[in-house]
């Protein structure tokens, strides 16, 4: 554990030196919601290639780059994609940029990401602010041995997503005029997408929304003392709810017909934070 450490301090002095300023606010971007980093002023972009000991993200609709600027006058840092658990990558490699950015000082992390909508109400193009999550990917971030010195061994989980933050996003969306659902999102292991029976016990668990990601970076981010604000982008039904495949191809295109009134919020929360 102590070589773990040790990389995440080593990245994390990387960052100090290349940026010097710690952002005020981390985000990272789910399947096809990397256009966001455009808004940024003043932005210095790396791959994820080039920083040391950094994941580097295979999936289409990743860009795999990290880009430090500014939104309406905060220094944000933005991951233009993520690892999976799916990719063949332990949880502590899908958590590590997120340890690496906190090492910095960054205090608040906003997790976004592309689900499939449980909710019957959903509609491709929604945007749900996640109030709590499920983790179904069958493990845990923080198993095995715990370093105390990322946090506590058995850290509290009563309120992952900050209701602080997420009292903001309401505020912010009204005042963007963004449309923003709440609910529950279930993280699964993937890569196959769910079958429409288990979409139908996950509704039985209080389940709204489904993806492959987040809840390991949300234990992490919250292990490490962050305050963390979820936000998912419904791209399809899941599974069951309407008679057609699902496609990735059709998840990045929802993607980016929503980048617009997902970069306004954003911007609009990133202001109030």
């Amino acid at each position: 554990m102590s070589e773990y450490y040790d990389k995440v301090q080593q990245t994390a002095a990387w960052l100090r030196e290349r940026y010097s300023t710690a952002p005020d606010v981390a985000i990272v971007l789910g399947s096809g919601l990397g256009e966001f980093t455009k808004a940024m002023r003043d932005a210095v972009t790396c791959a994820y290639a080039d920083v040391p000991n950094w994941p580097a993200s295979a999936i289409v609709g990743h860009a795999g780059q990290l880009v430090v600027g500014t939104i309406r006058g905060k220094r944000v840092a933005a991951l233009s994609g993520r690892v999976h658990y799916y990719e063949g990558h332990d949880l502590r490699t899908v958590t590590f940029a997120v340890r690496a950015l906190a090492a910095v000082g960054v205090k608040t992390i906003i997790l976004t990401n592309a689900a499939g909508g449980i909710d019957l109400n959903f509609k491709p193009g929604t945007l749900m602010l996640m109030e709590d999550h499920i983790n179904l990917l069958g493990s845990n971030p923080l198993v095995g041995p715990n370093d105390d010195r990322f946090g506590p061994r058995f850290p509290d989980m009563t309120e992952v997503y900050s209701k602080r933050l997420r009292e903001i996003a309401i505020q912010a969306a009204m005042h963007a005029g963004v449309p923003l659902a709440r609910g529950v999102y279930i993280a699964v292991h993937g890569p196959s997408y769910e079958t429409p029976a288990e979409i139908r016990a996950f509704r039985t668990l209080g389940a709204d929304a489904v993806g492959m990601s987040t809840a390991p970076e949300a234990i992490v981010a919250r292990h490490m003392g962050l305050e963390v604000l979820g936000i998912s982008c419904i791209t399809n039904p899941a599974a069951g709810v309407l008679p057609q495949p699902l496609v990735h191809d059709e998840v990045m295109e929802v993607a980016r017909r929503v980048r617009g009134e997902f970069s306004r919020l954003l911007e609009e929360i990133i202001e109030r934070i």
